[in-house]
C-alpha cells in the first residue's frame, strides 16, 4: 500500500499540470486575483464606518443574516405586537424570501460577548441594528419590491426609469438599549454610503406607527397628509383594498408640535431629510402597525445634512475605519 501511494504521489508531482500550479505567495496571489481560480478567497467585509465599539457594515455570511433576523424577531415580535407564524416562533427569527435577495446593513457592537461552549474562550459580535435594502436591478430580476404589496409604486418607477435608480428600505430596527443618536447616525452613515456607492436616486419603503387603531393616530396621520404628502409627480397611492385615509382632521385643527411628538423617530428623521409620504395609510395586521409610504429622492435631501454625512459626490464614508 505504501509503495502504491508513493508511486501515485511521484506521478502527480512530476505531471505537467502539477508543475503549473503556483505555490507559496504565488498561490495566494493567484487566489486573490480570482482569474481562473475555482475557489477564490472570500471578499473582505464591507465596513462603512465605526464610532467607539460600534461598527456599521454589510452582512457577508449567512450566519450574519440570521443574527439580523433574530434581532428583528426580538424587536418586532417580543417587544412590539407582531404575530409570529409557527415557523418564526420555533426558529425565533423574522425571515421571509426577500432576505435572500436583499443586502443587510448591520450595526455590530464590537465589545465582544463571551460564548459559553466547550472551548471556553470563544467570543462573538452582537448585531444591535439593521436595515434591509433592495436595489431596483435586483428587484426586477427576482421578487420585485416588497412595498408593492401595499402601495402601487410600479407606475412611479416606470415613469422615472431609466433616469432614476430606485432602492427599497425595510425591516429597520435597533435593539432597545442602543436606541440613541450614535447608533442611528451609524445606520445613516452606512445607508448613505451604500446609496452613493450604487448611485441610487430614490429611496422608497414603508415606515410604521405602532398599533392598528387609526383614530389613535389621527393627528399624526393628518399632519403627514397636510404637510408631507408627495407632489403629483412623486405620489403613490395605497392599493384600493388596503387604503386608509390619512386626512382625518382639518389642517387648522392639527397641533404640529403634538403631532410630531407622536410620530416615531424614524419617520421624523425621514421628514427632516426631505422625504414625502404616499397617499393613504395601510393597516398591517400581522405586524400590528399602521404603515405609511416614504418616498425620498436624493435630489430633495436637505443639503445641510451633506456637511455631516458627506456630499453626494463622495463615495467614502466620513467615518470610515481607515479615515
Amino acid at each position: 500500500m505504501r509503495i502504491t501511494t508513493r508511486r501515485m504521489t511521484s506521478r502527480l508531482v512530476s505531471s505537467p499540470k502539477w508543475q503549473a500550479v503556483p505555490r507559496g505567495l504565488l498561490a495566494l496571489k493567484a487566489m486573490r486575483d480570482g482569474r481562473g481560480v475555482a475557489f477564490p478567497i472570500r471578499k473582505p467585509d464591507k465596513v462603512y464606518g465605526k464610532i467607539g465599539s460600534l461598527e456599521v457594515r454589510l452582512a457577508r455570511k449567512r450566519k450574519e443574516i440570521k443574527h439580523a433576523q433574530r434581532l428583528r424577531y426580538e424587536v418586532f415580535y417580543e417587544e412590539m405586537s407582531a404575530i409570529p407564524t409557527l415557523r418564526a416562533e420555533l426558529r425565533r427569527r423574522d425571515e421571509d424570501p426577500y432576505d435572500a435577495v436583499c443586502d443587510h446593513l448591520l450595526v455590530v457592537d464590537e465589545a465582544r460577548l463571551p460564548v459559553s461552549d466547550a472551548w471556553g474562550g470563544l467570543k462573538k459580535q452582537k448585531v444591535v441594528g439593521t436595515y434591509r435594502v433592495l436595489r431596483q436591478e435586483i428587484a426586477e430580476r427576482t421578487l420585485g419590491f416588497y412595498t408593492q404589496s401595499e402601495y402601487d409604486i410600479a407606475p412611479l418607477i416606470k415613469a422615472r426609469s431609466p433616469h432614476y435608480s430606485f432602492m427599497e428600505l425595510g425591516r429597520s430596527c435597533v435593539l432597545e438599549p442602543y436606541r440613541n443618536k450614535r447608533t442611528v447616525e451609524l445606520l445613516w452613515h452606512g445607508l448613505w454610503t451604500y446609496v452613493r456607492e450604487h448611485k441610487i436616486d430614490v429611496m422608497v419603503g414603508c415606515a410604521s406607527l405602532a398599533g392598528t387603531d387609526v383614530d389613535r393616530h389621527a393627528e399624526a396621520l393628518s399632519f403627514l397628509h397636510h404637510n408631507a404628502l408627495a407632489p403629483a409627480e412623486w405620489r403613490c397611492r395605497a392599493h384600493d383594498n388596503l387604503y386608509v385615509s390619512m386626512d382625518r382632521m382639518p389642517a387648522e385643527k392639527v397641533d404640529a408640535r403634538r403631532a410630531l411628538k407622536a410620530l416615531p423617530p424614524l419617520i421624523k428623521g425621514y421628514l427632516r431629510l426631505g422625504a414625502y409620504v404616499g397617499d393613504g395609510a395601510v393597516i398591517d395586521r400581522q405586524f400590528g402597525t399602521t404603515d405609511v409610504l416614504i418616498i425620498l429622492p436624493v435630489e430633495k435631501i436637505d443639503p445641510r445634512y451633506f456637511e455631516h454625512f458627506g456630499m453626494p459626490s463622495e463615495l467614502k464614508s466620513r467615518i470610515a475605519v481607515d479615515a
